[in-house]
């Protein structure tokens, strides 16, 4: 192979010519023959030749342009005919694997369409054709993948006519595994039925919903379910704040109070942390319940704990949920206890949904941009690419 040959990037061919006018117009033909297709055989006769003319790649701002000399060969062994094939070059294709490739980077990296078919001669059109390509081809290749061994759940706003959808979040490897429409364990049964490798979770980590929980039971029957932490915690904030509006609406309008309430106690400073007490000195319950509540979410940090230290934790952690039953929060109290072994695990595992709401930013950012989306599987494709995988089609050219 020629200098140039090794230039242009395809192997086997000899540069006959090269012209520089308004872009880089090159001249080549096959270096050798190869061997028959159908027989292996090496006893060939050129029957005819034609040109073919692709697009290539831009070097600098100047686009590269072959003319091929496509041979047509005639075996005389086993009387059949065939076209000379090239790496890298599709039959009946107007331009080569390389350049459709480097469009669908660029697509994809933010450049628009129109900019696209005036820097590469290609029409909107077509980027938009050889961009759907390479993303369903990328597609076809996720999902022969199995369930990951950490799985996140999670639910998010599609639009008012076909309502939400549900993510699919590989922990481990910070993808997203897919993107399903619906929320409700009806809607997704069809597609849980024919879910691969199921038996490989080991952990599922949602926020406190019932229909989730139910789906991971009986789906993913050996994985541990794992409660996510933010959500805990908030629902803990919640219940303790709607119980201080009952006691005392007027202060739970005051936004200097509401935000002292909402932080942990180890975040606040000497000075605010007397102002508080100043306040709940007035309001004896309350003060019990905050006190409570500070415990609670002392618990709920809990994290990377061994089985045995966890042991040590529990008897005062149950102890303070049936206090928290003879007052005012017994309704938290009664949650706590219906998801008593998802928030124990919690203490175990370090892995929580923050990954999962992470995606669910950015897919929003991408409804946006595009102003909405009517079609659910162009919606899913649009997610799988951007989030569920890194972008970069490792192919040989």
């Amino acid at each position: 192979m020629s200098h140039a040959a090794t230039i242009v990037g395809i192997s086997e061919l000899l540069v006959e010519r090269v012209n520089r006018h308004d872009g880089i117009e090159v001249w080549a033909r096959p270096s050798n023959r190869p061997p028959c297709k159908h027989c292996e055989s090496h006893n060939l006769r050129i029957k005819a030749t034609h040109q073919r003319t692709l697009k290539h790649t831009r070097q600098g701002n100047h686009l590269m342009t072959l003319h091929l000399k496509v041979p047509k060969y005639h075996c005389r062994c086993c009387n059949r005919y065939f076209r000379h094939p090239f790496a890298g070059i599709r039959p009946r294709y107007r331009a080569t694997e390389s350049y459709r490739l480097e469009v669908f980077e660029a697509h994809d990296g933010g450049v628009t369409q129109r900019k696209l078919s005036r820097t590469h001669d290609i029409s909107p059109a077509t980027v938009e054709r050889w961009y759907q390509h390479h993303i369903d081809m990328k597609r076809s290749e996720m999902s022969e993948r199995d369930c990951p061994k950490v799985l996140g759940i999670d639910e998010h706003f599609f639009t008012r006519k076909k309502g939400y959808a549900t993510t699919f979040v590989d922990l481990r490897r910070h993808r997203v595994f897919d993107v399903k429409l619906g929320r409700s364990e009806a809607s997704l049964r069809s597609y849980l039925k024919g879910l691969r490798g199921k038996s490989n979770v080991q952990v599922v980590v949602m926020d406190l919903s019932e229909t989730y929980r139910s789906i991971a039971r009986r789906y993913f029957p050996q994985a541990t379910i794992v409660a996510d932490r933010f959500h805990v915690v908030r629902m803990v904030n919640q219940h303790f704040l709607k119980v201080w509006q009952q006691h005392h609406p007027e202060g739970r309008r005051n936004r200097g109070l509401l935000s002292l309430m909402r932080r942990h106690k180890w975040n606040l400073s000497n000075e605010q942390h007397a102002n508080l007490m100043t306040y709940l000195g007035d309001y004896p319950v309350l003060q019990e319940l905050y006190i409570a509540k500070q415990k609670l979410i002392r618990f709920m940090l809990l994290k990377t704990l061994t089985a045995k230290r966890a042991r040590k934790h529990l008897p005062r952690y149950l102890s303070l949920i049936d206090q928290l039953e003879d007052s005012p929060l017994r309704s938290l109290a009664q949650t706590l206890k219906s998801w008593m072994g998802p928030i124990l695990a919690m203490w175990r595992f370090s892995k929580t949904n923050g990954i999962t709401e992470g995606f669910r930013n950015k897919m929003e950012m991408m409804s946006r941009r595009a102003y909405g989306f009517r079609n659910f599987e162009n919606y899913r494709l649009r997610v799988m690419v951007h989030c569920g995988w890194d972008g970069i089609i490792n192919r040989p050219i």
